[in-house]
């Protein structure tokens, strides 16, 4: 009878089971454990006894009596505010929270498998000046910008979940952050385009740096570390940060902000980094729609209605960001887009995260100016199956997304 050991994941032959032994010694009770380490040690507080050592001596020391939990009831969990054990995952108060952390894995990628060297080619021999313009740009805001995103939900919003079931897509969604910005530096790079010079745009470029400052004011509430949310105040401001986060920066900013790119897509340009970016916008398509139905399960448990007026301020004061970033970036219009077309469509998708929030539309009678856009995000790939990695077959095909 033979067996595999763990690093014989190849096509050779299988390790033979060794020969079997005698069986080992049953374990000694913990009290008799706990004796023996402490009777082979120096009494504890001696200066021959290294500090790491006297710590653990203390806890054996202790009594165990008594120590024995209840098990957690589920009803107990909430997403801010809970009473259950955060570090015990099941049973599950939010289901739909594990699936979307499988889903998540299911969109698995990195910028290696995707060529760029036709997009090479492309930036220095076939886009124009408006189109160079426009590429840079796009790709200088999103730098800067998912950085924003891991920072924001890797240090700030994960403490203040209090379901380990949320905190575990989070932690998803902090790893697919880092991965996105991974993947603009590898589109920087093939292109040998100068990094500090990009990098830099959202500090020197008004528009730019306008929509990353509005994000930092506004999820100012969200970063800060040991904000009390027992406090009804804290807890509205705290649920419109997030709001924001979910609904606009992701679900607006981000999606609206991979069209321009899209656009030469369509026309046969830039194809490498538009399929990155296709990737990116499954991912944050999955962020926005974890976070908005996070929003709306913590209105429902806190019985917190946002302040219509404070709604108001923060559709406008997005709005006027995302017009400003659009006219600078489109200053010249490109073959098949321009600012006000990227305008409308930011008014629209603005009016579907509403929507799904459960919120008024901020934008009544907006229209989808971009019919194409969805189905373009939508990876629908036509390739030949000889020049395409396994792995988009196995991923792609069994993710579903909303």
């Amino acid at each position: 009878m033979t067996a595999f050991l763990l690093n014989d994941w190849d096509d050779g032959p299988a390790v033979a089971t060794p020969p079997a032994q005698a069986p080992a010694p049953s374990p000694a009770p913990m009290a008799d454990l706990q004796a023996g380490i402490l009777e082979s040690r120096a009494p504890i507080g001696s200066s021959t006894m290294p500090a790491g050592e006297q710590a653990l001596a203390r806890t054996l020391a202790q009594p165990t009596a008594g120590l024995s939990l209840a098990p957690i009831n589920p009803e107990d969990k909430r997403v801010v505010n809970g009473k259950a054990d955060i570090n015990q995952l099941a049973p599950f108060k939010y289901p739909w929270a594990w699936e979307f952390f499988l889903n998540a894995n299911r969109n698995h990628w990195t910028p290696l498998e995707i060529s760029m060297a036709q997009d090479v080619h492309d930036y220095n021999h076939k886009l124009t000046p408006a189109e160079r313009h426009v590429f840079e740009n796009v790709l200088s805001y999103l730098t800067t910008s998912d950085i924003l995103a891991m920072r924001n939900i890797g240090l700030a919003v994960m403490e203040k979940m209090s379901a380990p079931e949320l905190q575990i897509y989070q932690a998803r969604q902090v790893y697919e952050e880092a991965l996105h910005t991974w993947t603009y530096q590898h589109c920087i790079e093939s292109l040998g385009l100068n990094q500090q010079e990009i990098y830099n745009r959202y500090r020197v470029v008004p528009q730019i740096h306008g929509k990353i400052a509005l994000a930092n004011r506004r999820l100012n509430a969200v970063l800060e570390s040991g904000k009390d949310l027992t406090d009804r105040d804290a807890l509205h401001e705290f649920a419109l940060a997030y709001l924001f986060f979910a609904g606009v920066f992701e679900g607006c900013w981000f999606y609206n902000g991979f069209t321009p790119i899209f656009a030469l897509q369509r026309r046969g340009l830039m194809k490498g980094a538009a399929e990155q970016l296709q990737y990116i916008m499954r991912d944050e398509v999955l962020h926005c729609a974890f976070g908005i139905r996070v929003v709306r399960q913590l209105l429902q448990e806190e019985n917190l209605t946002l302040d219509p007026a404070a709604l108001r301020r923060m559709w406008d004061e997005a709005e006027a960001a995302e017009s400003a970033y659009a006219g600078y970036i489109l200053r010249e219009p490109i073959l098949g887009y321009n600012a006000d077309l990227h305008r409308g469509q930011f008014r629209f998708i603005a009016n579907r995260r509403a929507r799904q929030l459960g919120l008024a539309e901020p934008f009544p009678g907006a229209e989808n100016v971009l019919p194409w856009l969805d189905e373009q995000a939508n990876l629908r790939k036509e390739k030949n199956f000889f020049e395409t990695r396994v792995t988009e077959y196995q991923t792609g095909g069994a993710l579903t997304w909303e």
